[in-house]
C-alpha cells in the first residue's frame, strides 16, 4: 500500500481539548471559545525553538534581548516571533504555528556566522504553553506564585523562571493591548497538571477555557 493512502499524522496537546476537537495546522485544537473576562488558552501547538549560546556573545547580540526580557522581532523576510531571555545564555523564540522547520533554518544560519558554539533545537512537540489573559490574571497568579507580579517588578516584557503551582515554569507577561496576559510554558508531560491548576485557582473569578488558536503568536 502506498505512503499517499495513509492519513496525515495528528499532532496532540498534551491538555486535553475542551469540546469537540478539530484539526488546525495538523494539530487537534479544542473549539471551545469563552466570552468570560478571564481566560486561559492552549497555544501549544505554537513553534518553540531553544537557542543555547555564550552570554555576551555574537548570537546573544544577534538575538537582541537580554536576560529576564521577551520582545517581537521580525527580520527582513522572516515570520514575527517572540523572543525570550529564559536564563542567562538561554532563549525561547516563540512563533506561528508550522514555521519551526523555517525558524530553525533561519537561527542556524545566523549562528553559523558567529564563531562560537551555539545550539538550536526545536521544541515545538516538547512543551506545553498556555496564555493566560484577563485584568484578573495577576490575582489568580499570586495564589500559585510567590513572585511580585507588580507593574514595577514585572512590567509588560518582563520574563521569568518560576514555581507556579509547585511546578517550574517559565513565565513571560505579555500584555495583548491594555489587557494583562501572560504566557505559561512548561515541560510536555506537566502540560495537564499546570492547566488543571491554573483552571482550579481561577474558578472564583469565573476563568474559561478558550481554544480557539490564533493565526500566530
Amino acid at each position: 500500500m502506498s505512503d499517499a493512502s495513509q492519513p496525515a499524522a495528528l499532532a496532540r496537546s498534551p491538555i486535553a481539548p475542551d469540546g469537540p476537537p478539530a484539526q488546525q495546522d495538523g494539530w487537534e485544537v479544542g473549539t471551545r471559545h469563552s466570552t468570560a473576562p478571564l481566560t486561559l488558552t492552549d497555544l501549544t501547538p505554537l513553534t518553540k525553538i531553544l537557542i543555547c549560546a555564550p552570554v555576551d556573545g555574537a548570537m546573544a547580540e544577534a538575538l537582541g534581548v537580554g536576560f529576564g526580557r521577551a520582545a517581537r522581532t521580525r527580520a527582513a523576510g522572516a515570520d514575527p516571533a517572540l523572543t525570550i531571555g529564559s536564563c542567562p545564555g538561554e532563549w525561547l523564540v516563540l512563533a506561528e504555528v508550522g514555521s519551526q522547520a523555517r525558524l530553525r533554518r533561519r537561527l542556524e544560519a545566523t549562528a553559523a556566522e558567529t564563531s562560537e558554539f551555539v545550539s538550536v533545537v526545536d521544541l515545538t512537540h516538547g512543551r506545553a504553553l498556555v496564555r493566560l489573559r484577563g485584568a484578573a490574571s495577576p490575582d489568580l497568579l499570586t495564589k500559585v506564585c510567590a513572585v511580585d507580579l507588580t507593574d514595577g517588578a514585572t512590567p509588560d516584557g518582563a520574563a521569568f523562571r518560576s514555581s507556579v503551582a509547585s511546578l517550574v515554569t517559565d513565565v513571560v507577561r505579555d500584555d495583548t493591548g491594555p489587557t494583562r496576559s501572560y504566557l505559561l510554558h512548561c515541560e510536555r508531560s506537566s502540560g495537564q497538571f499546570l492547566t488543571d491548576s491554573l483552571l482550579d485557582a481561577g474558578a472564583e473569578f469565573g476563568i474559561g477555557v478558550d481554544q480557539f488558536m490564533p493565526p500566530g503568536i
